[in-house]
C-alpha cells in the first residue's frame, strides 16, 4: 500500500528522523539509519527497528507498537 501524501511524507520524515535519532542516541543507544526511512538499534541483544514516519516500531525485545513516546517508555 502506498502512501496517501508522498509530499507530506517526503517534508516530514527527514525532521522525524533527526528527532527519533536524537532521542533514542540520548538514551545510550548507538542509531544506524538504514535506508532514507528506517532506524535500527540494539535492545538486549535484539535488533529493534523504527520507522519514524508511521511510527512503527518492531523486534524481540519490545512490544511492537505506533509512537516514538511508546518506544522511548520500553527502553
Amino acid at each position: 500500500m502506498s502512501r496517501l501524501n508522498k509530499e507530506r511524507q517526503k517534508s516530514l520524515e527527514p525532521v522525524r528522523i533527526d528527532l527519533a535519532k536524537q532521542k533514542i542516541e540520548a538514551k545510550g543507544y548507538n542509531v544506524v539509519q538504514m535506508g532514507k526511512t528506517e532506524l535500527r538499534f540494539m535492545y538486549k541483544q535484539q535488533i529493534i527497528r523504527y520507522f519514524p514516519y508511521s511510527g512503527w516500531a518492531s523486534g524481540g525485545s519490545i512490544k511492537d507498537g505506533r509512537g516514538l513516546n511508546h518506544l522511548l517508555k520500553q527502553i
